[in-house]
């Protein structure tokens, strides 16, 4: 079974595309999806801390800007 990965932004998108909303339901989905994207980019500058020199070279990164990236706190895009 393939699982197909949505992003928050797209559930947004739906989300936002319905019938009209309560205002409560529309801040409690926005708080949602930034505390998705927070959680996310903590995971992925994580992740990026982790990897040897070989896989940096292999996306394209240097050392020093992988430190760079992961060192950044979570609500910096």
């Amino acid at each position: 079974m393939t699982r197909v990965q949505s992003t928050p932004a797209q559930h947004l998108a739906y989300l936002s595309a319905q019938s009209v909303m309560p205002a409560a339901s529309v801040i409690a989905l926005r708080v949602a999806v930034t505390m998705s994207k927070w959680a996310t980019r903590r995971r992925t500058r994580h992740a990026l801390a982790q990897l040897s020199d070989a896989q940096l070279r292999d996306v394209g990164l240097t050392p020093p800007e992988a430190f760079r990236e992961s060192r950044r706190v979570f609500w910096q895009a």
